[in-house]
This record gives C-alpha cells, sequence and structure tokens, in this order.
C-alpha cells in the first residue's frame, strides 16, 4: 500500500469552514477512485494550506490520479501547484474495521 499526501499552498488564509465547503465540492469525485481505499481532506493550522492524505492499494493507482489533469484541476481550482510525497504503508491499522492490514 502506498500513502500519498497532498498540499496546496493558497494565497490568503481560508476559516475551517470555507475549507469545508470547498472540500464538499471535491469529495464526490473520490468515489469509485480505483485503488484509493480512503482519502483524508486536511486544512493545516495556518488556514494557507490545505490537502489529502490518500490510502492506496498501490503506487501504480496512485500515479494514475496524479496526471496532467489532476494538476491542472488544482492549479485551476486553488491558483498554486500541488506538491505530493510518497509513503510506502506496508501495514495499517484500522480501528473502524477493527482490522490490521499487511500489504
Amino acid at each position: 500500500m502506498i500513502t500519498t499526501l497532498t498540499s496546496f499552498t493558497l494565497s490568503k488564509p481560508i476559516s475551517r469552514d470555507e475549507a469545508v465547503a470547498i472540500f464538499r465540492t471535491t469529495a464526490p469525485t473520490y468515489r469509485g477512485v480505483a485503488g484509493l481505499i480512503r482519502k483524508t481532506y486536511v486544512l493545516y493550522p495556518d488556514g494557507v494550506t490545505v490537502g489529502g492524505i490518500y490510502l492506496w492499494q498501490s503506487r501504480k493507482d496512485a500515479e494514475a490520479m496524479y496526471s496532467d489533469d489532476w494538476r491542472a484541476f488544482v492549479r485551476g481550482k486553488y491558483n498554486c501547484e500541488p506538491q505530493v510525497t510518497w509513503l510506502d504503508s506496508p501495514i495499517v491499522v484500522d480501528n473502524v474495521t477493527q482490522q490490521i492490514t499487511e500489504d
């Protein structure tokens, strides 16, 4: 499994309520994405940085998401260049399902 952290630096701070309103507009697009296990939207305490934490079945699945089209969408929506950090996730503990999953 792969975890990716995306971050976008906005031109001005936004409130939590503003972030929630923005995130609601894009959340449905992540339903049914091949290989995506979970996405968590994040708002940094500075209010200027937003992004997501994604858990993927494989790096190939994640790479399919972060295409030129996705980068163009981010630039259009947030007026900034997206950053993606890649992390290997060999074991995941899920307290909701009470499962430990190994890659």
